[in-house]
């Protein structure tokens, strides 16, 4: 049965170990995080084994993500944030590396010195036998340019279907880079633009009978995994850690009944 997944510390109030133990008790059988502690990863990466949960992928940072295309040592910086990222997925695991292109409307046109960086960040991967995916945000053309670019070996495409309806509505990622999707980011939001909730599917009003039916048609037999943060929305506050992981759960596992046909396709 494919896989379902959660992102660790959804919602706060559990260690990680309690967090794992629980996610892994609603039938999430993988888990991500953006942690990047080299002092509490270690500690995830065991919680994980112990619970039959693989971590598998690890998301790098992105606070200034547009510096990479920029001269400057603000840009070098970043490369070596990302290139420790790569470090910290040995640590749990993780075979694949999450990163963004850019930030935000105003993000820099594509540069000489940006496709260098990430060059130099992909071929470092791949010496490490970590795989780079690179997720949709606002631009196409840096996206457009990374697949075109980098070899299916050593990058792919990580398909937020919640940026999409937030940031580019009306753009279909998919029918585009579908052949390249190693892994998935899975969330809701009310499609008010710029407004990236990272609610629980089937809480907003994204059309998740269009997104079951891409990831159908794709091919995609991967994990299905959520990307959701209780503390984006109030809609979540008055609830336990046990209430929105169950809730989770059994959207996680609707979602993939639709996916896989084990309901009505629409």
């Amino acid at each position: 049965m494919r896989k379902i997944g959660i992102n660790l510390n959804a919602k706060l109030g559990l260690t990680n170990e309690e967090y794992i133990r629980l996610i892994s008790q609603l039938g999430f059988t993988a888990t991500f995080t953006g942690n990047r502690d080299p002092q509490t990863l270690p500690a995830i990466g065991e919680s994980c084994a112990k619970y039959g949960v693989i971590c598998e992928t690890l998301h790098a940072p992105f606070g200034h993500i547009n510096d990479i295309w920029l001269p400057g040592d603000d840009g070098d910086a970043m490369l070596c944030e990302l290139k420790l990222c790569v470090d910290h997925c040995g640590i749990v695991g993780a075979g694949v590396m999450v990163t963004h292109l850019s930030s935000g409307n105003r993000a820099p046109s594509i540069t000489d010195l940006g496709r260098a960086r990430f060059t130099e960040l992909v071929d470092y991967a791949a010496s490490k036998n970590v795989m780079i995916a690179f997720e949709n945000q606002r631009k196409l053309a840096n996206l457009a340019w990374a697949l075109e670019t980098f070899d299916e070996s050593v990058a792919g495409f990580c398909w937020d279907c919640g940026h999409e309806g937030c940031f580019t509505p009306g753009r279909q990622y998919m029918p585009l880079f579908e052949s390249r999707l190693i892994c998935t980011h899975i969330h809701d939001n009310s499609g008010n633009y710029n407004e990236d909730q990272h609610l629980i599917p089937f809480d907003g009003s994204l059309d998740f009978s269009c997104v079951a039916r891409q990831l159908r048609d794709s091919g995609y037999q991967g994990s299905l995994m959520l990307e959701v943060i209780a503390a984006n929305s109030a809609h979540y506050d008055n609830i336990s850690v046990e209430t929105y992981l169950q809730r989770a759960a059994n959207a996680a596992e609707k979602l993939r009944d639709m996916v896989d046909g084990r309901r009505n396709k629409q």
